[in-house]
């Protein structure tokens, strides 16, 4: 069984921003806001989360190849 990834750096497409986040495990986060730039961050079309989306590690769901929340 694969270890599963709790932490994630998530990079913001506006500003190139980074920051290490611990992603939940029993929910998807559908919005992020840039610390830095304070643009509110959206799942892209196809994705269930910001972390699939824009993080170094996919959700843990997805690591597991569990339905995500969608």
């Amino acid at each position: 069984m694969k270890t599963v990834v709790h932490e994630s750096v998530l990079t913001c497409p506006h500003c190139g921003f980074t920051r290490q986040e611990t992603m939940p495990t029993d929910a998807c986060q559908f919005y992020y806001e840039c610390a830095n730039c304070k643009t509110l961050l959206r799942p892209r079309p196809g994705d269930c989360c910001v972390f699939c989306s824009y993080g170094s590690v996919k959700c843990p769901p997805v690591q597991q190849q569990l339905q995500c929340c969608e």
